[in-house]
């Protein structure tokens, strides 16, 4: 049913000015932000509308506050105009699926560029994530860890900062889902399995290697997610805040 149009919220536009001086490049990673009284003084506006329009920001991922401390801007100008595009696209109640499958579209491509771009000491450390993850493995632990650490450290190795935003993105959303999907025999064999044949790849230099060798490792994940566990492929939403769990793969 469609509803009157309200008037923007006092908060929305010191979001609008805050955020577009850190993707100008004029507040930059590190800056703090004025005081919260030089706020209200700079804007005329309550302290209320203030603090709304910092707590705003701060689930953005653009500014964090520190108690006693005063706000410090935490984002680039490439992460400020990433994620609130991410926030828009990538939503709550989207289905896990969906999700999922512009993750197939967008790692593919950072292993062929990592296949192009790793540098020595980063491919070493890709190599020293996976030998600590055989031995997690061996001992029975818990892969997070290591799956997270080489899945974000890849998307480094691209080096284009905005594909790296958007991707630690779709993947933050998807980490809240392991428990509840990937408690799955024979899923962590897998998926140590995959990374490997991604890091041989990447260190013979194939980027073509690289970029199937993870589409390969993705549908692997994506059929133990939606089919294997499911019994079919199941459409799930993203669970939401308060029974969210970690999920890396």
């Amino acid at each position: 049913m469609l509803k009157a149009v309200k008037k923007k919220r006092v908060y929305e536009d010191i979001v609008q000015q805050i955020h577009h001086l850190i993707q100008k490049g004029k507040l930059k990673r590190g800056d703090q932000l004025p005081t919260e009284r030089e706020l209200v003084d700079t804007f005329k506006v309550s302290r209320a509308s203030v603090r709304e329009a910092i707590l705003y920001l701060e689930s953005m991922k653009l500014v964090e506050s520190r108690q006693g401390n005063g706000t410090y801007v935490i984002a680039s100008s490439e992460e400020a105009l990433v994620q609130p595009l991410a926030s828009t696209l990538f939503l709550e109640k989207d289905n896990l699926m969906d999700i999922f499958s512009i993750r197939k579209i967008i790692e593919p491509q950072v292993a062929q560029l990592a296949a192009e771009k790793a540098t020595a000491s980063e491919i070493n450390e890709l190599e020293e994530i996976l030998q600590e993850q055989t031995r997690d493995l061996a001992e029975g632990l818990n892969l997070t860890k290591t799956d997270s650490e080489f899945h974000n450290l890849l998307t480094q190795t691209a080096k284009n900062r905005v594909l790296e935003r958007l991707l630690l993105t779709i993947l933050d959303l998807l980490e809240h889902t392991r428990e509840k999907y990937l408690q799955v025999d024979g899923r962590a064999q897998q998926s140590l399995k995959g990374h490997q044949e991604v890091l041989s790849a990447i260190k013979a230099r194939n980027p073509v290697a690289a970029r199937k060798a993870m589409r390969r490792h993705l549908e692997e994940v994506e059929h133990i997610l939606f089919i294997k566990k499911k019994g079919g492929a199941k459409r799930s939403s993203i669970p939401t805040e308060g029974t969210r769990h970690n999920l890396n793969i």
